[in-house]
């Protein structure tokens, strides 16, 4: 397959993504829920929204330009590790391997098999010729390279096992945001979406904000009174219950407004149904912050993007193709090994 080739397909699987009937859609995402209880249809949505946005032609095509991708005569067999954090996360490497002409070998997550198998299988019924360039396996052994997506304990393992090959090797990461006190309701609630969509599982969910003054925690809890329903879900209200019920013990100073906790932490990723927050004295103080911490953010949302190199409120979830996870640029790995 040519490079055109390739982004014709891909393009034309984010219409059919877009073009998804209602009752079909109900179908896969069911699937992908009794496969994983945090993989609400609602999440799938959201998640398959962001896929159709990316994957047309001319944003394919703008990606790729860069790269001067030329066709491979013996492609490389790329191992793909995928996360599953969040339905089809693993989705962009998959792309990166197929679009650069590489054969995509994947172990999927336990978390989401059903969301890239999906994908893929409508990816092979628009252009068969996928069907010889992806596969799905276990044990990914004896690979070319090698792209693995992970918690920092895994990647250890995974240095252990694939260092000696050409790899890309993530850890965890996670976002913050920056108040500066100027923010409107309307801002605070595009700031709910990026800590709460998902259940906050994403690495590009916001686990902690970093704010001026102490007014800002409660214009913020009053602002995402209307993401009450969260708590509806059982397993997102028993971990509410579970680290309210340890701060209300340990007699810890928190913020509570019926299902999400705000507590002062120096720490960096917050548990589920909670959201750390610290205090900073100007931008110098809060760029030693940030800093310290610089190799584990992913993202930084701020008012109408104000700060710099961050995403405006509510966009957290919306990556272009070329914001790669962890700043590692995939494209130019993959073109590297040929």
């Amino acid at each position: 397959m040519t490079v055109e080739e390739r982004i014709k397909a891909f393009g034309e699987l984010g219409k059919a993504i877009k073009s998804l009937k209602e009752e079909d859609f109900q179908h896969i995402a069911d699937r992908i829920e009794n496969n994983n209880n945090w993989f609400t249809p609602q999440h799938t949505r959201l998640a398959f929204q962001a896929l159709s946005l990316q994957l047309k032609e001319d944003q394919i095509r703008q990606w790729v330009a860069p790269y001067d991708l030329k066709d491979i005569p013996k492609p490389k067999d790329i191992g793909i590790l995928m996360a599953g954090n969040i339905p089809a996360v693993g989705f962009h490497d998959l792309l990166a391997v197929l679009i650069a002409g590489h054969h995509a070998s994947v172990k999927l997550s336990s978390s989401d098999q059903v969301s890239i198998q999906w994908l893929v299988d409508t990816l092979i019924a628009i252009d068969f010729r996928f069907a010889q360039a992806v596969s799905f396996e276990e044990m990914l052994k004896g690979k070319d390279a090698y792209i693995a997506t992970g918690s920092d304990n895994s990647a250890r393992y995974f240095n252990y096992y694939f260092g000696k090959y050409p790899h890309i090797i993530r850890k965890n990461r996670t976002s913050i945001g920056i108040l500066n006190g100027e923010e409107s309701t309307a801002d605070l609630q595009a700031l709910g979406m990026d800590v709460l969509q998902y259940f906050g599982l994403g690495c590009r969910n916001v686990s902690k904000i970093f704010i001026k003054e102490q007014q800002s925690l409660e214009k913020f809890l009053d602002s995402i009174s209307g993401f009450h329903l969260i708590a509806s879900h059982h397993k997102y209200l028993n971990n509410y219950d579970y680290n309210k019920s340890i701060y209300l013990v340990n007699q810890e100073k928190h913020l509570d407004n019926g299902f999400l906790l705000l507590k002062e932490s120096e720490e960096l990723v917050s548990p589920i149904a909670v959201l750390y927050y610290e205090f900073y004295k100007d931008s110098d103080d809060l760029a030693m912050k940030l800093d310290v911490v610089s190799e584990k953010i992913q993202c930084i949302v701020s008012k109408n993007a104000w700060y710099k190199n961050s995403f405006a409120f509510g966009e957290a979830q919306c990556p272009a193709l070329d914001d790669y996870a962890d700043g590692v640029d995939t494209l130019a790995f993959l073109k590297s090994l040929t």
